[in-house]
Parts: C-alpha cells; sequence; structure tokens
C-alpha cells in the first residue's frame, strides 16, 4: 500500500508546472530573437560553443530535483509493517484530600504538612508509572476531577502541584463523594486493574464512605487508603497565611486533627483494597506500589506502521543535481575534438 503521510505538500508541485511554462515562453521569445540576426543555421555556425540542449537539460533536471523534494516533504510511505507490542499496566484514580486538616505539620513530619507529604508520594507513583494510566481527584467537603484518567505523567505531575485547599471552597471531609467522583473517571475497558487511591487523614464528616467504597468493589474498583498523619493529632494552621497561627473552633479552642485509622481501615477494607500507615513516605509508596502490581493488567497492543521512502526520493533528487552540476552550459572544445570511431 502506497500513501503519503503530509500529503498538503504536494500542493508545491504547482510552482514545477509555473516554472516549466515560464521557460517554454522564454525559450519560445529567444528563438524569434535569434531569427532577427539571420538564418539559424548561420548563427549556429557561427557559435560553434554554444549547446542547444544543454541548457534544456539542465532546466529539467532542476525541474526534477525540485518535485522529488516535494515529494520527499510529502514523506511517501511504502508497504504496511504490522507488529504487536505487549503492554502492560492498570488505572489509577489518587484522590487527594485538601481539607484544611491537610496543612498540619505533624511533629514526626518535620517542616512538612500532610498536604506536603501526599504530594510527594503521588509524585513518586507517577514516577514508578510506565504503561499505566493515572487520574487525579481533589475532594474536602465536595469532589471534583482534576486530570481524567491519562497516560501523560507531565501534565499529571503539573497538575499535582496545583493541589492545595484553595482549590475547594467547601471544607470538610466528605470520603463517600472522593470515592465515587473518582469511580467516574475510569475508562470501559475490561480486563484491566482498576484502582482508587484515597490519602487523607480520615476526618470523615459526611458518613456513606464504606457504602461507597463496596460500590466501587462491586463495580471492579478495588479501594486502597494512605492514612497521613499522626492519631495524637496536630494542630491545624490558619489557611490564610496574613492572618498565620492556627485554626481556633467555635469555642474559641485551637483545632487539632487526628489521624482516624479506623474509618481508614475499615474503607479499605470494603474495597477489597488495603490500608496503608504512611510513617515514612518511600516505605509507603513502595507498599502502594506492590499492592497495585498485583491487580489484573492489561496487556497485547496491536498496531501498524508504515515504511518511510523519503530516504530514497532525497537520494535521487541529490544525484540530479549532481548531473545538474557536472554538464556545462557550453560545448567542451577538448571533448569536441575526441572521436571515437575514425575513417
Amino acid at each position: 500500500m502506497f500513501r503519503f503521510e503530509d500529503p498538503k505538500y504536494l500542493y508545491l508541485l504547482a510552482i514545477v508546472v509555473v516554472l516549466a511554462v515560464i521557460r517554454f515562453l522564454t525559450y519560445h521569445n529567444q528563438k524569434q530573437r535569434l531569427r532577427k540576426f539571420g538564418d539559424p543555421d548561420l548563427v549556429a555556425q557561427l557559435m560553434p560553443l554554444v549547446s542547444r540542449w544543454r541548457p534544456g537539460l539542465k532546466f529539467w533536471l532542476l525541474e526534477a530535483a525540485l518535485a522529488l523534494l516535494i515529494v520527499m516533504l510529502a514523506r511517501p510511505q511504502f508497504g504496511k509493517a504490522i507488529s504487536q507490542q505487549s503492554k502492560a499496566g492498570i488505572e489509577a484514580v489518587v484522590a487527594i484530600d485538601v481539607s484544611n486538616s491537610m496543612l498540619a505539620v505533624d511533629k514526626s513530619d518535620g517542616n512538612l504538612s500532610r498536604m506536603d507529604r501526599a504530594k510527594m508520594i503521588v509524585g513518586k507513583l507517577i514516577d514508578q508509572f510506565s504503561n499505566d494510566r493515572v487520574g487525579l481527584v481533589a475532594f474536602a467537603g465536595d469532589a471534583f476531577i482534576q486530570l481524567p484518567i491519562t497516560s501523560d505523567f507531565v501534565s499529571a505531575k503539573m497538575f499535582l502541584g496545583n493541589f492545595s485547599p484553595a482549590l475547594i471552597s467547601n471544607q470538610g471531609t466528605d470520603l463517600a463523594k472522593a470515592i465515587r467522583t473518582a469511580s467516574l473517571c475510569f475508562t470501559p475497558r475490561e480486563h484491566v486493574g482498576k484502582a482508587i487511591v484515597i490519602i487523607t487523614d480520615g476526618e470523615d464528616h459526611e458518613g456513606e464512605a464504606i457504602e461507597a467504597a463496596k460500590e466501587a468493589r462491586d463495580a471492579g474498583r478495588n479501594v486502597y487508603v494512605l492514612g497521613i498523619g499522626s492519631p495524637r493529632g496536630a494542630l491545624v494552621p490558619n489557611p490564610d497565611p496574613r492572618q498565620g497561627g492556627y485554626m481556633i473552633d467555635n469555642t474559641g479552642q485551637q483545632v487539632v486533627s487526628c489521624l482516624n485509622e479506623d474509618i481508614c481501615r475499615e474503607i479499605a477494607q470494603a474495597g477489597g483494597g488495603a490500608y496503608i500507615h504512611v510513617e515514612n513516605n518511600a516505605t509507603a509508596q513502595k507498599q502502594l506500589q506492590e499492592a497495585l502490581d498485583r491487580l489484573e493488567k492489561a496487556e497485547s497492543t496491536v498496531y501498524s506502521d508504515f515504511d518511510e521512502q523519503f530516504q530514497a526520493v532525497g537520494l535521487l533528487a541529490l544525484l540530479l543535481l549532481i548531473v545538474e552540476v557536472l554538464i556545462l552550459d557550453r560545448r567542451n572544445p577538448t571533448l569536441k575534438k575526441l572521436k571515437l570511431f575514425k575513417r
């Protein structure tokens, strides 16, 4: 099968036609002017070194080379190479808690907030993906799809960097809505492992998270929960850096956010996944990766490709240009004296 990858460049062949027309008109006018000097045969004898056919031959060689270069730009392709490439991958949707409590800095975590640690874990996880697909969901009192399922890991990390409590004005923590929103991201592909990864401090203010996890499991989506933070709790910084200090509740007390491991375990169990307490980022990321590796992975992708032929066309155009350069406009007196066949 023959085809052009970029056939739009073939319109440039009109330039070749225009140049040919100009050449024809110029050559016709030249013959008319020569007749004014006298008989054409006599004029030819007065100019013994002038060649009739060399200028025309050089012109048509250049025309042919130009046409071939245009054809080369159109990328001619011939033949069809069919190959099968095995790819194995899963679909994972990561839902990150962006509630204000994720701004808390636990004593064992140095100066990193829970949000910072969550983004570091997801970033490392994305770096480990190869033939997988990933989607991102931000949730607090509401949940939104920030990045639909994709294999563009560069864009995924770019969107990940924008996660903060400012994304969602409705604060709180609705884990059920996070799970159900994440379930909307998956493709209808079958025989592929699908995972929902929830990263949260487990402060579920709405309930129904266990029921949502069961729904996801029944739909073929395993729910994994990464509990981030300390069960002992940590003060929640004021989300407005201009005010500083820590958040105050209605009673005037400083807000302390504690990791609720019990609800995290129950959600993971109901969702057919696993619960991982993030004490060390590297360890948690490794445990999550091992759990995801046990999921079924889609394989076998068949694709077809065409063999490029522009190299041969370019080589032929180069050969024509070399021949054109070697042909002189005038006759060679030395070659004129050479007679191969003498009487």
